[in-house]
């Protein structure tokens, strides 16, 4: 699976851990989401889909090998 998470933080100017905070979980946990080493919860996808107003299929994406 990849994602365009660290491409929306950026958009609105958020840090890894301004958005951590935000949605209640580590900096960490947003880095290993971007590093696409951790695919996140449907709870934690749908709060990150409120944060930035859109889709969840916007910020992830299955890939061949998924």
């Amino acid at each position: 699976m990849k994602n365009t998470l660290k491409v929306q933080r950026a958009i609105l100017d958020l840090t890894q851990e301004d958005l951590a905070k935000k949605i209640g979980v580590s900096r960490q946990t947003i880095n290993s989401i971007e590093k696409n080493r951790y695919v996140p919860s449907t709870v934690l996808a749908l709060k990150l889909a409120a944060i930035f107003k859109i889709p969840i299929s916007a910020f992830f994406s299955l890939e061949e090998s998924d």
